[in-house]
Formats: structure tokens, sequence, C-alpha cells
């Protein structure tokens, strides 16, 4: 069993579990995360760089927008927002996209394996608002566009002309998350009123074809789920989200995380964090800042998400204290940082380098307040792996 499914029914109790009958009936009456002393220890002071850090953990600034990054002639992208690394040999990539509309895309920069950056380059322009996303099995990264009737488009990293993918549907895309064991690609959808989907390729490492399912559930915040195709995924005349009945309406999806037959993705319209049990098609509520007690919930302006080899979910906030905020599999919730002086940005694009050691992410708006301003950190430390 899983360390984080482990933990959390564990602290159940037997009785529990017997009077329930099934591990998920357990789970779905486990409180969502509350607050708590997180792993690391409290907060120190900020850094040079504005960053306040638990002990042990150093920052950087990496690039910053309409500026070359160092090292290199590539001159860093506005507004940076969802990001992810791929091993690189022994080094690494970091991917970035621009949340610009029009003129956005996505940018990557190249490490040694010493954390050096060795080469910076466009690997998506022109494109409108690309949000968030989410890197694929096969080395490539999903750039999704946040605006009505926005594409997917799949980019390479390690070289190659990006494409657009419009059987993947077109809606206000935000997230996606790649699950290698049932074969399909999950997504999210920011609106008031948007869905959670999956992209079933037809091929499993071709995202030229397949079909476009939705979740369908009730009004509960915990229950059973199924999957529904969504008939017309062009989003025309009738939006992708209003096209099946039943299915579950969620408060501005955003981010998306998989690993180990669980999906988790976040909303902002409510600062919840989802957790969707796919083995046994269930799902529940993993953090929701009204149910914290005792409070202040630490993380508000959920948005998005990542997690580490260990277990935990790193959350970041759009607006709150930016803060990225940790989650750790006994479901307590702390700050794991907290970037000051930048009130009128928001954390963006979370991501950690393959060996687990190195957090990347990045403030979208910097000191300025605008989308030129944006700065991009990485946080070297002693991260549980």
């Amino acid at each position: 069993m899983r360390r984080r499914t482990f933990l959390r029914a564990s602290v159940l109790g037997a009785s529990t579990m017997a009077f329930t009958g099934s591990l998920w009936q357990g789970a779905a009456l486990a409180a969502p995360a509350q607050n708590a002393t997180g792993p690391y220890g409290p907060l120190g002071a900020a850094d040079a760089n504005g960053i306040q850090l638990p002990s042990g953990f150093t920052s950087q600034v990496i690039a910053r927008s309409t500026q070359t990054v160092p090292g290199t002639s590539y001159t860093w992208h506005s507004a940076p927002d969802g990001g992810a690394c791929f091993a690189d040999g022994s080094g690494w990539i970091y991917v970035s996209n621009s949340e610009i509309n029009p003129n956005g895309g996505a940018s990557a920069i190249r490490f040694n394996s010493a954390g050096a950056i060795t080469s910076a380059s466009s690997i998506l322009a022109g494109t409108r608002q690309n949000c968030a996303g989410g890197a694929t099995p096969w080395n490539t990264w999903l750039s999704c566009e946040e605006v009505s009737r926005g594409y997917v488009y799949e980019t390479y990293p390690f070289g190659g002309a990006a494409v657009r993918r419009p059987a993947m549907g077109q809606f206000k895309h935000e997230a996606a998350a790649a699950d290698p064991v049932r074969r399909v690609i999950y997504l999210t959808e920011d609106e008031t009123d948007g869905r959670f989907y999956r992209f079933v390729p037809t091929t499993w490492g071709d995202l030229s074809s397949g079909t476009l399912q939705v979740l369908r559930a009730g009004t509960a915040t915990s229950g059973s789920f199924t999957w529904a195709n969504v008939p017309d995924p062009d989003g025309s005349p009738t939006v992708t989200r209003g096209q099946v009945s039943g299915s579950k309406s969620f408060n501005g999806g955003e981010g998306c995380h998989y690993a180990n037959d669980t999906v988790w993705f976040t909303t902002k319209g409510d600062n919840r964090v989802w957790q969707v049990n796919l083995t046994n098609s269930t799902y529940e509520l993993a953090y929701d800042d009204n149910l914290v007690n005792p409070g202040p919930a630490p993380l508000t302006g959920v948005d998005n998400i990542t997690g580490s080899a260990f277990g935990d979910l790193y959350v970041a906030e759009d607006g709150g204290n930016m803060e990225i905020c940790v989650i750790t599999p006994d479901d307590k919730v702390s700050p794991f940082l907290r970037i000051t002086g930048q009130s009128s940005s928001e954390i963006t694009g979370p991501a950690f380098n393959p060996a687990g050691d190195r957090l990347y992410f990045s403030s979208q708006r910097g000191t300025t307040g605008s989308s030129s301003g944006g700065i991009t950190y990485c946080v070297t430390g002693p991260f549980r792996t």
C-alpha cells in the first residue's frame, strides 16, 4: 500500500475500518488536512531574495522576465506560470509557460549535474495565455491555453516543433497530469462551473486522436464517480462542460498531479484540494480551508500543485500570503516557504528536479506586480525523498 493511502487509513483506527467495511469508506470519513507544524520546522527570516525558508534550505534566482537567462543569450518570458522538470542525462531541463495573451508560449532552461545553467530556449510561441500544463512519460510538455475554447499544445523540450492537440478538447484549459497505468491524461478547467476531464488516447504516446471524457458524480464532497464521453470536444456550439448530464461541477480548476493510482487537483474558487482514488473510482477532499480547525487556514488561494517522491504535496498560492504549503501523507498542512514583498504576484510552476533536492518555481509578477517582472527561483535543501 502506498505511503499516503496507508497513513490516511491508519489514523482512523481499526474500529472505524471494521464499521465501514472498506478502506475507501474509512478514508472518506477522515478529515481533510489540518494545520500542523511542518516537517522541516518553522520558517526563518527572509533571505536576500525575500524568501522565508526552514533551516537548511537556500534560494537562488534562476531567471527574470524580459532579461537574458544568466550564461545564455535567451530572454526569459513574461508571466512565468506552470512548469515541470525533465531528466537530461546527468542534468535536467526546467520548462515554464508564459501566461501572456496573445504571444504566450513556453521556454526551457537546461542545467548540468551541478545545477548550473547551460542553455535556454523557446519551445512554444504565438499561443494564448499558457497557464499550467503537465509532463508526459515520453518527455513532452503539454502547455495549456487558459482561454475560452483554448487548446493543448504538445511541446518538445529536447527538440522538435510544438503540435496542437485538438482531440484533447477546446475549453479553458488549466493543468494536465499523465496516468501511465490507465494510459490517460487528466485535465482541469478554469471556470467557476468547470469540469474534471480525462483524455484517452487511441494509442498511448500519441495524442493526435482519442476520446475526451468527463467525470460524473453527485454534488457531495465525497463519493463514487464514473466517466462519460464528451460528444463534441471542440466545445461548439455547446461548451464541453455543458454537454454531459450529471457531470460534476468544480469551482475554478487549477493544478493537477498524479502519483500511485491517485490524482489530486485544486479548485481556486473554494480553496480546495480534491483527491481522486482511481483504483476504486471514489473521490474526497484532501484539503478545504473552511474545514481547518484550529484556524486560521495556512493555505489559501490554492493553485499549482506538485508532489515529491516521499509523497508530500506542495501547493502554490495565487495571492494568499505568497506561500508554497506542504500537505503530508498523514494529512497535515503547513507553510514550506513564503515570498515577502510581492503581494501583487502569485506563485507558479513548482517542480522538483529528478533527484528531488531542488524545487523550481516562479513569482509570476515579482516585486513590480507586472507580468514583465516575473522571477523564477530554485530552492535547494534536505527535502524528504
